[in-house]
């Protein structure tokens, strides 16, 4: 599936937009500040109904006006089916729709369009915390798994219920035991989903690595979670256990006024030849695994859905050394790819065979120079 063309208003610092885009690679380019970043985040909320940016919706109206709009046009990988997708931001919240007809629910919107991002931000995946590989795993899994959508957000609501209890000191376990049941029941769903996950990614993501560094790394991610079940048990059984581990350390929990134990403290663990890069791993190390995770992303979409995803480099390109560019490139000819940068320099260009489009201060402009 690829955008075929977009429609804003009053989203971010475009008034009015009405763009068609290539169905293989398209190249933004501008100065800082003129709107890159705006456009492919406009893209982006297609897929899941939410930024990668702020978790803040009214952030996407224009400063002065009372509403945001964004409009797409997705064509299916059959060609002959295409499907509109709308997004209002307003004053009274969201409103969703697809094919003009609005939906009820924020999950109604997913399977519609699958969105890959990679952008600055993602290079500290590796270097940065927990929660940063955290997010790599849900951002992925609610877009190809709506139920993970479901599990994941009643998680989060059940988790803070529990943790405003914790914060009040409030001893009293009977209390507690709604909250444990529904926790042990999300909980262990969010962790099948997030370990099958792993498991393929690390699988796919080894291989790319392997081609990028020319065979001399290797590769390994792998799930860390003190909620380590055998994978043999029933889905009641590690329920039980759960919930076990819940009592166990619920005077740590009201010591220290929140859950300490559940998906929302997991992580990833990355190592690269047996060493683990999220300590000791090199900058090229680290951005060689971010790489060839978030093509492993693609891929895995590909397998999982059937449907090509489309893929968003929003300014990493500088970032990435020349052999890491063009390995990127050659591996996503299949897919529809859309790069923002500040400038490329000619090798590069001609590498990507684009159609170029200008950004200024929240206009785009088609080039039409022979580059």
């Amino acid at each position: 599936m690829y955008f075929k063309s977009a429609e804003l208003t009053n989203f971010r610092n475009y008034k009015s937009l009405s763009i068609d885009f290539d169905r293989h690679l398209n190249l933004f380019l501008g100065k800082n500040a003129q709107g890159k970043t705006n456009l492919l985040e406009s893209l982006f909320i297609m897929s899941l109904g939410k930024s990668f940016r702020t978790l803040n919706d009214s952030e996407m109206i224009s400063f002065g006006c009372d509403y945001a709009k964004a409009v797409s046009h997705v064509v299916n990988d059959d060609e002959d089916d295409e499907t509109k997708i709308e997004i209002i931001y307003g004053k009274e919240g969201k409103t969703l729709k697809v094919d003009d007809v609005k939906l009820t629910r924020s999950i109604d919107l997913l399977e519609n369009v699958y969105v890959v991002i990679f952008f600055p931000d993602d290079l500290r995946i590796i270097k940065e915390g927990p929660e940063n590989r955290r997010r790599f795993l849900d951002r992925e899994l609610c877009q190809i798994k709506p139920v993970y959508y479901s599990n994941l957000a009643n998680y989060k609501r059940v988790l803070k219920q529990r943790n405003t209890l914790l914060k009040q000191n409030n001893k009293d376990k009977g209390l507690y035991e709604v909250f444990d049941e529904a926790l042990s029941d999300y909980g262990v769903r969010i962790l099948e989903e997030r370990q099958k996950f792993t498991d393929k990614i690390n699988e796919i993501s080894s291989e790319i690595h392997s081609k990028i560094s020319n065979g001399n790394e290797n590769l390994v991610i792998s799930y860390e979670t003190k909620l380590s079940f055998e994978r043999s048990l029933s889905v009641e059984e590690k329920k039980e256990k759960y919930r076990k581990l819940l009592d166990r350390n619920f005077d740590n929990d009201i010591f220290r006024g929140h859950t300490g134990i559940g998906p929302h403290k997991d992580d990833l663990k990355i190592e690269v030849n047996g060493i683990d890069i999220r300590q000791y791993g090199s900058q090229g190390q680290q951005r060689t695994a971010t790489l060839s995770m978030k093509l492993a992303e693609i891929t895995l979409i590909k397998q999982e859905t059937g449907c090509d995803a489309v893929l968003l480099l929003d300014d990493v390109l500088s970032e990435l050394d020349r052999s890491r560019q063009r390995f990127l490139i050659e591996s996503m000819k299949d897919v529809q790819l859309f790069i923002s940068a500040a400038e490329i320099d000619d090798e590069v260009m001609k590498l990507l065979k684009a159609t170029v489009y200008e950004v200024d201060n929240g206009t785009i402009k088609k080039l039409t120079k022979d580059f």
